[in-house]
């Protein structure tokens, strides 16, 4: 009799064993779904990780209901990679195969997809020539590749960065091998597809979260067969498609923290998994950004990755002109006009003078941070979430950011029954309504999550200001991500201060990011541009690195606190959080795993502690913090993780309890 061992797709520590209906033995393989069934009466598709003939002892096996597959969709070099996943981000590997397949895929029903097998490379006839610096760093970044697996591409903003990477694929492609090509917003892949389709044709494959189920099957699919993309254009669920000979993986914008996958699990972040799929498959790795990861730079300039600097922008065009403005002082002298200081209301009617954009960069959506009561200071809370009810003006209604159910305005103060209230704070919609204040004539378009949570929605909004079609794009984070607009001269930042004063050790670092960045939006083609940063910190170092684009005394400052508390790079952090819809029990157990934690790793855990957010979804959370040194296994420290894990869902009061891990959180 065989047996297999079986992956399902639930958070499940270990695979689970089923025997092999004789017919079919003949052809059953690692790495096929089945369908296997579960518990009294549920089913489920799984994939085969082993087939065997030891006897599972001490409970009846059950046999496999269907094979779903002829040949396998999950190949030795996926599982290797999940096997990491798995162990690193101490996660089940059910989570790491959730994540990794298309849902149609773990469907019961068989949907073949016919992946096409036209392709056309257009590889040689309209290959643009590199710029003296360009071809320098290009030929830097080989010689790199000579002797390290992973190079860093320093370059800063309009640089050119994109152009090193056509030549680089373009050579990779040439010897045969595919090429792997991450971004960390599908914002950013609207804009890249055409250049690259225009060069690579049909071998390039695009793939994000955006598409439908059947579009990412049909990718998944097409890797499989005899004729695959050799380009994959995507974001970080890229990372778990086949490949069969991959030779680069170009992780663009390394620094960004959309790389870090949040919620569910796995909780992966996509630059270290793609630097460990490029090792298991002996390729190269490229990072690329204007802003480095303090953890890339430190491994850089430690010699562990090689280091690449390109520091003139293309054509030689000077960085922006960064100009900061106190709006602190200026509220007192009462000369801010709204939520606008002079300043930038003079740069905005200059550029729209002269036919220019202007980009407007304000890190909050909705129309104001909360509702308050002037008589009493109540605000309306979310009932089911420890958060304040953002206001959203377009809609007239209040929505909870973190569950994302939304309500009714109160008519009534339940405090003191008083019917008078007033908004606090800015978001991208109050910006929008005060700019019409001020530029009655101006075209304005706002890029949030509100308004671009489709991807044809951020297409439209993305290629409408490219084509000039808005004077003003008023955005979030969305807009600082590597967009690149011709014709936008100025750029105000309209609150710095939000990010300075989170409370967090990656703050100042997040902070000179984005700043940096969304800074590096102007000016990108014919003149220098300029920057409006307001700000209440003026004499915050941070924004002095910001002006002065002076990278490396912001890394030398935040490195030197990192040692001393023990922070990334210098330790490992992983979060571990507790959840329970009790608050007691929340309480009591979050206490308990805190000493069979100590137990083992001693003053190396923190906490237990309430995270800023200590309820979502009407469930209690508890947070504890490991600082693990960094030679310690992962695979040695997850085992002792789920061990203790174990002993403390033994307890009675543990009915119910949810606990997860985040390893490097961000």
């Amino acid at each position: 009799m065989l047996y297999a061992d079986v992956i399902v797709p639930l958070p499940l520590q270990d695979s689970y064993t089923y025997s092999i209906p004789s017919e079919l033995e003949s052809y059953l393989k690692r790495g096929c779904r089945v369908l296997v069934p579960f518990g009294r009466s549920k089913s489920y598709v799984g994939i085969v990780r082993a087939i065997h003939t030891k006897v599972p002892q001490g409970y009846e096996v059950k046999p496999i209901k269907e094979c779903l597959d002829t040949q396998p969709i999950v190949t030795e070099t996926q599982f290797r990679f999940w096997e990491w996943i798995a162990q690193y981000y101490v996660c089940p590997l059910g989570d790491v195969m959730n994540a990794a397949l298309p849902a149609r895929l773990k469907e019961e029903t068989i949907r073949r997809t016919r992946a096409s097998n036209h392709s056309s490379l257009r590889m040689d006839r309209d290959e643009a020539l590199l710029s003296t610096p360009q071809q320098q760093a290009y030929d830097a970044i080989c010689q790199s590749f000579l002797t390290k697996e992973v190079t860093l591409l320093h370059g800063v903003t309009s640089s050119g960065k994109t152009e090193i990477y056509i030549h680089l694929i373009r050579q990779v492609l040439a010897e045969g091998k595919q090429v792997l090509y991450l971004l960390p917003e599908i914002a950013l892949t609207t804009q890249i597809t055409e250049r690259l389709r225009s060069v690579f044709g049909d071998e390039m494959g695009v793939f994000h979260s955006k598409f439908t189920d059947a579009a990412r099957v049909a990718v998944y699919r097409k890797q499989l067969s005899d004729s695959p993309y050799q380009l994959i254009l995507g974001v970080r669920s890229s990372v778990f498609l086949p490949f069969d000979r991959l030779g680069l993986v170009i992780v663009d914008e390394e620094h960004e923290v959309s790389y870090k996958q949040q919620d569910p699990a796995p909780r992966y972040h996509a630059r270290s998994a793609a630097i460990m799929l490029a090792h298991q498959c002996g390729a190269k790795t490229l990072l690329g950004t204007a802003t480095p990861s303090l953890e890339s730079y430190h491994l850089a300039r430690t010699g562990r990755y090689g280091y690449v600097s390109l520091t003139t922008r293309y054509l030689d065009i000077q960085l922006p002109e960064i100009e900061v403005v106190d709006i602190k002082r200026l509220k007192f002298q009462k000369r801010m006009k709204g939520i606008f200081s002079p300043t930038l209301l003079d740069a905005i009617g200059e550029a729209l003078e002269h036919h220019e954009q202007v980009i407007l960069f304000q890190n909050r959506r909705g129309y104001a941070n909360f509702l308050m009561c002037k008589t009493c200071g109540w605000v309306p809370q979310c009932p089911h979430c420890d958060v304040s009810l953002t206001y959203h003006k377009k809609t007239n209604r209040l929505v909870c950011h973190y569950c994302g159910q939304t309500f009714d305005l109160p008519t009534q103060c339940p405090s003191c029954e008083e019917s008078n209230f007033s908004d606090v704070g800015i978001g991208t919609e109050k910006v929008e309504q005060q700019i019409h204040r001020y530029f009655p004539e101006a075209t304005t378009i706002r890029m949030d999550i509100d308004t671009a949570h489709t991807r044809t929605a951020y297409e439209q909004i993305i290629s409408d200001f490219s084509h000039h079609q808005y004077d003003i794009l008023i955005g979030t984070q969305m807009v600082t991500k590597g967009l690149d607009f011709d014709n936008v001269s100025v750029v105000g930042i309209l609150d710095a201060d939000t990010m300075l004063n989170i409370p967090d050790f990656r703050s100042h670092e997040r902070t000179y990011h984005v700043l940096a960045q969304v800074a590096g939006r102007a000016g990108r083609r014919t003149t220098r541009g300029r920057v409006v940063l307001q700000t209440r910190s003026v004499d915050s170092d941070t924004i002095a690195y910001v002006v002065n684009n002076d990278y490396d005394a912001m890394f030398r400052t935040q490195m030197d606190e990192r040692r001393r508390f023990h922070y990334p790079p210098y330790y490992r952090l992983i979060n571990i959080y507790l959840r329970h819809n009790d608050y007691g029990r929340t309480e009591l157990l979050a206490n308990d795993l805190g000493t069979l934690l100590r137990q083992v790793f001693g003053d190396r855990v923190l906490g237990p502690d309430r995270p800023p957010v200590a309820r979502v979804h009407s469930m209690y959370v508890r947070k504890l913090m490991l600082k693990i040194e960094k030679n310690a296994s992962p695979s040695r420290v997850r085992s002792l993780l789920f061990d203790i894990q174990a002993r403390l869902l033994q307890q009675p009061s543990a009915h119910g309890l949810q606990i997860y891990y985040d390893v490097d959180p961000m």
